[in-house]
């Protein structure tokens, strides 16, 4: 996939907003491009509610490339000279490069960045400039940028969860053979490897990549050409636009397209469940780097501290991860409200849906990055791990399934290692201590070979399915990801 790396702003694009110039005469609409049958000019409480350049500015490098290439399109089919396509290519790459360099001046009367870039082409070609939009409406246009825009941050998003696949891959690998305890309902459950606690997250993470590419595949549909909302008498050549734009063909409904923006709800939703998967791992690595845990130890680089009290070491970072998704989720929610009831085709509530999608690619691309950072450089207390490993009775399961093996059935192998366990509590010993006529007691003939079988190295050691976390399965996983995982692939 192509693209930017990130969702990121590029500082270059951001430009100070100024406020608008309201020397405007009554009758003219200066600068703006539907102003011929108004008779007044608008309020400039209008201008500032309705402006949307205070943020749709980033959009600018996509605007720009669809301006492009609908300026191709028209040279190929005569609607302009080949002159004139060329002069309005040339002469939008030099509005871009003016604004990367922050020397354009944002007027809130010229509403968005879709209308400053036509009308500094127009400044510049005279009616040359003025034929760019023949053919296209502001909503195909908005659309086609949106669509430019959202998938370069979508690859860019893809990117930054593959690396941060990548840091838990490596992980694993360095963590080989090193034992934890699983947990459901936060309480010790059963043994795993550390290598199969971070391969479950490289898991979800496929999950994401995987929605995030499915995501792209729908979006990848070209709107330019279908107009306002029913098309155009012109010969535009639609299919021509997708090529020059590297869609996978043209929008089929000209009608639907003004008002689609499933391909953003869609987008924000794969985000909002990435930043979910972030905020249970930020979770995790919370408790485990308390005292009472201490299973790892964050480095102090991604810590703060205390202003009162000096031994503090707070995991903010992580902290703020699981925070922030509440800040995606609600994005989501918010694009999901704006576009409840609307009508077909195009209303003006669209140009909400912005700031909710910048906000959500912004959050989750950042947490990705710090998250793959963190990863890279945070250690496993092995020591503190192994001391406790034996505490809560993680080999039980192992024995439970040993008695089937042998024959009993499961619920009644079930009461029995139930009880084993209540007798070790009284006595204050683990399963591999208690004495054979503490299992005699319990499973009269058991005492013979049930010490192979306790133990969490032995209960490790005993599991043999596809996807579980025996020695050779979790190999054969790292194997697996590390080819699928590889930069050449």
């Amino acid at each position: 996939m192509g693209g930017s790396r990130t969702g990121f702003v590029p500082e270059k694009w951001k430009n100070v907003v100024e406020g608008p110039s309201m020397s405007v005469n009554k009758g003219e609409q200066s600068g703006k491009t539907w102003g011929g049958r108004f008779a007044e000019a608008t309020n400039e409480l209008v201008v500032k509610y309705t402006e949307s350049i205070s943020f749709d500015s980033r959009l600018a490098r996509h605007d720009i490339l669809g301006s492009q290439a609908q300026a191709r399109m028209l040279g190929k089919v005569g609607l302009v000279s080949p002159e004139e396509a060329v002069a309005l290519v040339a002469a939008l790459d030099d509005i871009g490069d003016e604004i990367s360099q922050g020397k354009m001046v944002f007027r809130l009367e010229l509403e968005d960045i879709h209308t400053h870039i036509e009308q500094a082409l127009i400044a510049r070609l005279g009616d040359t400039g003025r034929k760019l939009h023949t053919g296209r409406s502001r909503n195909d246009q908005v659309a086609t940028t949106m669509k430019l825009w959202t998938r370069d941050a979508l690859d860019g998003v893809a990117g930054l969860v593959r690396d941060l696949q990548r840091a838990f891959l490596e992980s694993a690998e360095r963590e080989e053979g090193v034992i934890i305890p699983g947990y459901t309902h936060l309480q010790r459950a059963q043994p795993v490897l550390a290598a199969h606690y971070f391969l479950a997250y490289v898991e979800k993470l496929e999950r994401d990549h995987s929605r995030l590419l499915d995501c792209r595949a729908r979006l990848n549909k070209l709107p330019l050409g279908s107009g306002a909302l029913a098309g155009s008498s012109l010969p535009l050549d639609r299919d021509f636009v997708a090529r020059e734009l590297g869609f996978d063909g043209v929008a089929a409904n000209s009608l639907d397209v003004s008002s689609d923006r499933d391909f953003l709800v869609e987008f924000v939703s794969c985000l909002a469940l990435t930043s979910i998967h972030l905020g249970g791992w930020a979770e995790e690595w919370v408790i485990w780097s308390t005292t009472e845990f201490g299973f790892l130890r964050l480095p102090d680089s991604f810590c703060t501290g205390s202003s009162l009290m000096p031994q503090k070491k707070n995991p903010d970072v992580l902290e703020l991860m699981r925070g922030r998704t509440a800040r995606v989720v609600a994005d989501l929610q918010r694009l999901l409200i704006l576009l409840k009831g609307l009508p077909l085709a195009y209303n003006r509530d669209l140009q909400e849906d912005k700031e909710a999608v910048f906000d959500a690619v912004d959050t989750v691309s950042r947490s990705l990055e710090v998250a793959g950072a963190l990863v890279s450089r945070t250690r496993l207390n092995r020591e503190r791990i192994e001391r406790r490993l034996d505490e809560g009775f993680l080999d039980a399961t192992t024995l439970l399934e040993h008695l089937v093996r042998l024959g009993m059935p499961m619920r009644t192998a079930h009461e029995c290692v139930g009880q084993l366990v209540r007798l070790c509590e009284e006595r204050g010993c683990k399963l591999s201590e208690l004495p054979a006529e503490g299992y005699e007691q319990v499973v009269p003939g058991l005492a013979p070979g049930v010490y192979d079988q306790v133990g969490v190295a032995r209960a490790v050691q005993a599991f043999v399915t596809v996807g579980s976390t025996g020695p050779e399965r979790v190999r054969e996983q790292v194997a697996v990801w590390r080819e699928r995982l590889s930069p050449s692939a």
